[in-house]
């Protein structure tokens, strides 16, 4: 009987800790593929963004002007000057160090002239950068840490995928 009681406590206790420091989003479209896919449940770590700052390659969920959510990954930081030549990410006029193709974007958009992040502003680009809606477009652009919910902690659906998110 004293393993059920804790068994209990122990679920009790998870669910009060995601669910107090953690928020359900839903991923919406193809941008983060193939780490996140259309449809992908995810929780996102509130605490983390109201303690620490988002670090460069995090994957962060931002609540855009028109009031929706979307998740990107964290490129350029406050105080940084980002800008896309050739194909790749430059920061600072120093190519972006990055594993897994990151550094690469074929479509600089706004991004083709160097932009100057501000003291609380982010860039950031979705993984799949052919198919993203991200801080190179106009209605995106820079993202203020105030709009930043949260880092992305755990993908909850499908249940076949449940992972933590790097």
């Amino acid at each position: 009987m004293d393993w059920a009681v804790d068994i209990i406590l122990v679920i009790a206790f998870a669910w009060f800790v995601v669910f107090m420091f953690g928020t359900e989003v839903k991923i919406s479209g193809n941008s983060m593929t193939p780490g996140l896919e259309n449809g992908d449940q995810v929780l996102i770590n509130r605490m983390a963004a109201d303690i620490y700052a988002p670090g460069r390659f995090d994957v962060v969920a931002f609540k855009r002007d028109d009031e929706r959510i979307n998740v990107k990954r964290v490129i350029g930081l406050p105080g940084e000057t980002v800008q896309i030549i050739g194909g790749f990410v430059y920061i600072n006029g120093e190519l972006l160090e990055a594993e897994h193709g990151l550094n690469q974007v074929s479509l600089a958009g706004v991004a083709e002239n160097p932009i100057k992040l501000g003291n609380d502003e982010y860039f950031l680009l979705g993984d799949n950068r052919d198919s993203s809606e991200d801080s190179r477009f106009l209605n995106i652009g820079n993202v203020k840490r105030e709009q930043i919910l949260g880092k992305v902690w755990i993908r909850i659906f499908p249940i076949v995928k449940i992972g933590l998110i790097g």
